[in-house]
């Protein structure tokens, strides 16, 4: 058992509800038939693998492994676990099962995984545990909550970042509408992974280290009816420290642009107004502020760019708009060309390159229809289809066992997509002569790993025509040994790196396998050996029919 000192990593900023007991109660049932089997020394390898790409694309991120490997450095059933089971477990059982449980360790397991981040593909391995088999079958339920979800958000989140390109930045607006407070964490965690530039949750931000953003609600203007209702009106200026009052200085720049803005001072809202001058106030650095409380064009637009103004005489510079409804492309070229007028007429070059925020229920078709329509959106705040993952809830990662002492094992199906590929497997990535990736290839342990250069035969698992011969330019080891007696055998990186991963994998991919719509389907085959074995372990196991 490694000592605690070695377990400290295990604890950085995991989550207190993962523990054995966050698992399916036919876990536990099958774990005491298994030992009252007496298969306490079975040694058996699991495959967690997915079936198909989420959101009618063809790749996913794979994500969520460094919380499989703190729940492994942590496995431990506390005594408080030992009594809950006793007392929710029939009779029949055995006492010396739980004292069975309470010494169970995960010193004897050992997993290979793909690195974090990596794009993936159907079929492929995840991750391969081995071990003993009451204690890899235990592990199932929480593995595959761990990384389903985790995959399923980082892939979102990469495809929101692919259809909105590089220059404009992403936020996560979902802890609101994320399922539950675990739910929102993780949301917030695996978007930035998946290519999201800050969130709005700021426990996000303290455990992560995730930038958060934020501005206010419409609840903040609808809060001031009045120019009365401001107690403090003055600012120091930035330089100086000459104070003046703001809300007047705005309410003449107010009258000075309304013709400019195409605008009518008397439609403005003064509550709006001297909301945004309270804003001001209390954040003249870091202004930024929600126009569409009332009207965009008739109102919003007028004040802000009027207290904005008189900020920049105070020494400051305002930092853009949110816009959280109407025609988010057609709000945007108006406020864009109104900050354009108004660097114009003052001679303020940065007041034309304001930031410009969208939300309003964003999702990908959105961002592709504002694209369309050359909007001059600079970041999207996106909540409600991100962190629910509206277009397809979840990503239907299986774990399946495909050995057991030595003896690889096969689930046979009437539908061919759910039949496993049976035995220890290696994994790799061929590329080709322009550096793309070409295809996924899985092996038997035992042949040799491929070479550049080489000739391979790739065939497709199930349909025997479908088959290429591939010579790699590289070739990519997909599997990587994470933890094997008790300890982990490589540092975990940073989300920072995971992050940094996840683009550099996608770089890897041809264009036609990430666009959005009719993507190219990627090819994952297995080699000749492998292929005969598949097909000669089905023929042994599958029922033979009689007629009469």
């Amino acid at each position: 058992m490694s000592n605690d000192k070695d377990k400290s990593w295990c604890r950085l900023r995991q989550n207190g509800i993962v523990q054995p007991l966050l698992t399916d109660l036919y876990q536990i049932t099958m774990a005491y038939a298994y030992w009252k089997s007496g298969k306490m020394l079975d040694h058996a390898i699991f495959d967690l693998f997915f079936r198909k790409n989420p959101f009618q694309g063809e790749f996913t991120i794979f994500a969520g492994l460094d919380e499989c490997l703190k729940f492994l450095g942590r496995f431990h059933y506390s005594d408080s676990d030992i009594e809950y089971l006793k007392s929710t477990m029939p009779d029949s059982v055995e006492p010396s099962f739980y004292e069975f449980l309470r010494n169970l360790t995960t010193n004897d397991v050992t997993v290979y995984a793909i690195e974090e981040g990596s794009v993936v593909f159907p079929r492929v391995p995840l991750l391969r545990i081995e071990g003993p088999l009451i204690i890899v079958q235990l592990l199932e339920t929480t593995l595959l909550t761990l990384v389903n979800y985790a995959s399923l958000m980082a892939t979102n989140a990469a495809r929101y970042r692919m259809v909105a390109g590089q220059k404009v930045s992403l936020l996560e607006f979902g802890l609101r509408r994320a399922q539950g407070p675990d739910g929102g964490l993780s949301a917030s965690k695996y978007s930035y992974i998946g290519g999201f530039d800050g969130t709005s949750n700021v426990l996000a931000g303290k455990l992560f280290g995730i930038p958060v953003n934020g501005t206010h609600a419409h609840a903040y203007i609808t809060s001031f009816t009045g120019m009365d209702d401001l107690q403090n009106r003055t600012l120091a200026h930035k330089e100086t420290g000459q104070v003046k009052d703001l809300l007047s200085l705005s309410c003449k720049y107010r009258e000075n642009i309304a013709t400019d803005l195409g605008a009518l001072v008397l439609e403005a809202s003064d509550g709006e107004l001297t909301a945004l001058v309270s804003y001001a106030i209390a954040f003249p650095d870091g202004f930024m502020a929600l126009v569409d409380t009332y009207d965009v064009k008739r109102s919003g637009l007028l004040n802000f760019c009027a207290v904005a103004l008189a900020l920049n005489d105070l020494g400051y510079r305002a930092i853009g708009i949110r816009i959280d409804s109407g025609d988010l492309a057609y709000l945007s070229q108006e406020a864009r060309d109104s900050f354009q007028k108004i660097a114009e007429k003052y001679n303020i070059p940065w007041f034309s390159q304001m930031t410009i925020v969208a939300s309003n229920d964003i999702n990908e078709e959105t961002i592709i229809s504002l694209n369309e329509q050359n909007h001059k959106i600079n970041s999207f705040g996106i909540g409600t289809h991100l962190v629910t993952c509206q277009r397809q809830p979840a990503l239907g990662c299986v774990y399946k066992m495909v050995e057991i002492n030595n003896l690889p094992r096969i689930k046979l199906s009437q539908e061919v997509d759910k039949v496993t590929m049976p035995g220890r497997k290696n994994a790799y990535r061929l590329y080709g002569a322009d550096g793309h990736a070409l295809v996924d290839l899985l092996q038997r342990y035992e042949e040799d790993t491929p070479e550049v250069g080489q000739k391979v035969l790739c065939r497709h698992p199930f349909q025997e025509s479908k088959r290429a011969y591939v010579t790699p330019t590289r070739v990519e080891v997909l599997h990587r040994l994470y933890w094997k007696d008790g300890k982990l055998c490589r540092p975990l990186p940073t989300l920072h790196e995971t992050r940094q991963r996840v683009q550099e994998s996608l770089r890897t991919l041809r264009n036609d396998h990430k666009r959005n719509l009719n993507p190219t389907p990627y090819k994952v085959a297995v080699s000749d050996d492998l292929y005969n074995f598949i097909h000669e372990l089905w023929l042994q196991n599958a029922p033979i029919g009689q007629l009469s």
